[in-house]
């Protein structure tokens, strides 16, 4: 009874008037349609690679941690001029192991204060051998980075204590060096020192958490290997020494990195002044830079804002050039059928009738190419995905959007047309040929 009731009201029969109207003309409403199909696909393609590409950048700042504060040393500017001269020097500079007391007791609203060693190097095990950053830390490390174990465990207050020869390694790491077994109580070795290793951790670093970026390009983020600080302290002493033909210079860096953990975000901002003048005070050179992981993630929160909105008007203009073509099309079936206007005007049909006949085309051309753009819209994304590395997220707004400005656009490419239509003389338009 409902079917009946449907297929019998006036507007299914304009519908279906007008799709048989379409079908007459299939490669011209393909043609048009292509406008909308690409449109669509454009602005679901573009938003989703923007979107994938923020929350890569987004994700690599909360690995830092929102409440966190990370104080880097850096080496002076004109220290790097001296080291570039050939010449044979000795220089002092970075953070202290006093930085860390003074910060641990000073600023308010710190819950713990993490001191980190790192130190480029090379880890063997039997005959593989692999790039590293030794990290020389504190038990206190999985807590404040938010680092689960893989496997065993992480470093103690006894191993800090003793000194002794143990290591936590990343299961990256771990799976290039131990591809044939398990590496939990395996022995491995940093310069002649054998370290043994008791757990994994299931860690990807960023470039951020790389004092040393330098040196360390196109390396692996997850090949850290984590040593007690008082360790790497005793082994690696706090002077590297490089030679060079006919010159020879030494770094003295008792810490590469201080992370600061905060109470609550609402803490990081003040802090972040407090931090800046208290170390800044023992500091004679600018030889320090502090990152607070909360403004990075609040600008790359705007940053996304903005690259979705410039990327969107980009791939509208794709949505306004079909709507433009569709509208030139419907122009000229204006034309074209100007005498089949003029019967169903003298057969009693209103101008809201004309009207509503060329919208409800208009509509199914921009419908139809918008339901096709938004199939090609989300496998595009899938397709960049699978054959590059990068990250594309297809959010359902983005999908809403591009379908409801097609049909919008229909509508609004739509209407002059239909009304061109519609204020048609009967008498003019039954003596057109």
């Amino acid at each position: 009874m409902l079917t009946e009731a449907i297929t019998h009201h006036p507007l299914f029969n304009t519908v279906k008037l007008g799709i048989k109207s379409l079908m007459l003309h299939k490669l011209r409403s393909g043609l048009t349609m292509l406008g909308m199909i690409f449109g669509v696909c454009s602005v679901i393609a573009m938003l989703a690679i923007g979107e994938g590409a923020s929350h890569e950048a987004q994700e690599r700042i909360k690995r830092l941690g929102s409440t966190n504060i990370i104080i880097n040393s850096v080496k002076p500017p004109e220290e790097q001029d001296n080291n570039t001269s050939g010449r044979s020097f000795g220089i002092t500079y970075g953070l202290t192991y006093d930085d860390a007391s003074r910060l641990q007791f000073t600023i308010p609203n710190v819950t713990s204060v993490l001191p980190m060693r790192i130190i480029r190097d090379n880890v063997r095990f039997d005959r593989y051998q692999e790039p590293c950053q030794v990290i020389g830390t504190l038990p206190s490390y999985p807590t404040m980075q938010g680092i689960n174990l893989v496997a065993g465990r992480f470093l103690s207050m006894i191993d800090d204590k003793h000194q002794r020869n143990v290591c936590v390694i990343t299961a990256g790491l771990a799976h290039r060096l131990f591809p044939y077994q398990t590496p939990i109580n395996s022995t491995i070795r940093i310069q002649n020192v054998y370290y043994q290793v008791v757990g994994l951790i299931n860690e990807t670093g960023t470039a951020e958490q790389r004092p040393q970026k330098g040196e360390m390009e196109g390396e692996p983020l997850d090949n850290n290997v984590y040593i007690p600080l008082s360790t790497v302290r005793s082994r690696f002493g706090e002077t590297l020494v490089r030679r060079n033909a006919g010159s020879f210079s030494s770094e003295t860096v008792e810490l590469h990195q201080i992370i600061v953990k905060m109470k609550d975000t609402q803490s990081v901002i003040a802090a972040e002044k407090q931090i800046n003048s208290l170390v800044r005070r023992f500091h004679e050179v600018n030889d320090f830079e502090i990152i607070v992981p909360l403004q990075l993630l609040r600008e790359a929160e705007a940053t996304k804002r903005m690259f979705n909105i410039v990327l969107g008007s980009i791939a509208a203009i794709s949505l306004l050039v079909g709507g433009i073509g569709i509208m030139n099309i419907m122009l000229a079936t204006v034309t074209e059928r100007t005498r089949e206007i003029g019967v169903r005007r003298a057969l009693g049909a209103k101008k809201k009738d004309i009207v509503t006949q060329f919208l409800i085309e208009t509509v199914v051309l921009s419908i139809g190419g918008g339901l096709i753009g938004v199939v090609l819209g989300v496998l595009v994304p899938l397709l960049v995905s699978v054959s590059t590395d990068m990250v594309t997220i297809v959010t359902p707004w983005s999908v809403g959007l591009a379908f409801g400005i097609s049909g919008l656009t229909g509508i609004a490419f739509g209407i002059y047309p239909a009304s061109q239509a519609a204020e048609l003389d009967p008498i003019e338009a039954l003596r057109h040929e």
